[in-house]
């Protein structure tokens, strides 16, 4: 019996809050400051792409990914009336409300909250920090109450919006927590982001980060196979020469794109090439034993063709 398909998702937008003063930073522009290569709006940008529409309330600026533009009036006056603006320039009934500053957001943080939200009745699901803290600019809304309660809290404030704290806002809601340190990081001073720039580079995330940042600079969407490549190169480098490693996984890049790109093409080309390293191993195996007289005659081929047979002159040298 085949599985069913997995239920697709109603359908979201992203309000991104990107307009605020930070004052711990020196008032430095801090959506644009780079952590791992890339501008802590991109990363952002990056984690909410499934987003139907996504809005940044800030000033523009040239972005990794295409978003609509808008602002608070008057500019500066906080979160509550930069979410009002953002809002409403979508229209979904889920609509994810971000902060720009958030380094280790994943789309799998982002599904998660989605995924929570559509499980329950809440009126929005909203990630905790380590300290238990709540982060509703890391969160997935219902847009109705969301309306409906920034429609009440202008109409009560002499100034509208302008100028309340969020929590006026998220006190009115019924919301689902969900803890998650690393996801709900932000960066609001200089310490922080000097934490978040040593973490990416440590052993268990720098190969995963380079791979997000380096598609974001070349403007390709494609889910990498990160150990078939690595696989690729050692077979390379190992079976060839070490600079073939490189150049290789350029060619199979290459290859693919010409083939139509996406992630087949990349396995299929992968897989020829892995082979032609290994065939190239083989031969090297061969020569060695011939030379050092562990063979019979070197100059009929003979080891070669038995590799090609199965025999056991065709072992790898790094096998095992």
């Amino acid at each position: 019996m085949n599985a069913a398909p997995a239920p697709s998702r109603p359908a979201h937008d992203a309000v991104v809050l990107a307009g605020g003063a930070a004052r711990r930073l020196g008032g430095t522009d801090k959506p644009a400051v780079r952590v791992g290569g890339r501008p802590l709006l991109d990363r952002v940008l990056a984690a909410c792409a499934t987003a139907g529409t996504t809005v940044v309330v800030a000033e523009p600026r040239p972005t990794a990914h295409p978003v609509r533009w808008t602002r608070e009036d008057p500019p500066g006056g906080g979160p509550v009336a930069a979410l009002d603006a953002g809002l409403r320039a979508t229209t979904a009934d889920q609509v994810l409300v971000l902060s720009a500053d958030l380094p280790f957001l994943s789309e799998q943080t982002v599904r998660c909250l989605l995924d929570a939200l559509n499980a329950g009745t809440a009126d929005g699901v909203l990630l905790t920090d380590a300290d238990g803290r709540d982060q509703p600019l890391v969160a997935a809304y219902r847009s109705a109450p969301l309306r409906h309660h920034l429609a009440e809290l202008a109409a009560t404030h002499d100034d509208g919006l302008s100028g309340l704290p969020l929590r006026l806002l998220v006190g009115r809601l019924e919301l689902t927590r969900i803890t998650d340190p690393v996801a709900s990081f932000d960066c609001d001073t200089w310490d922080d982001i000097a934490a978040a720039r040593s973490r990416i580079r440590e052993h268990g995330h720098v190969l995963d980060e380079w791979i997000s940042a380096a598609k974001d600079e070349l403007g390709i969407e494609l889910d990498v196979d990160t150990g078939v490549l690595l696989d690729l190169a050692r077979d390379a480098a190992h079976g060839v020469a070490r600079p073939a490693a490189p150049l290789t996984t350029f060619l199979v890049g290459y290859a693919a794109a010409t083939a139509g790109g996406g992630r087949e093409a990349v396995a299929e080309a992968c897989t020829k090439a892995a082979a032609l390293a290994d065939r190239w191993a083989k031969e090297a195996a061969d020569e060695e034993a011939s030379a050092s007289g562990t063979t019979g005659a070197a100059s009929d081929g003979a080891s070669s063709d038995g590799a090609s047979r199965g025999g056991s002159a065709g072992a790898r040298p790094d096998a095992g």
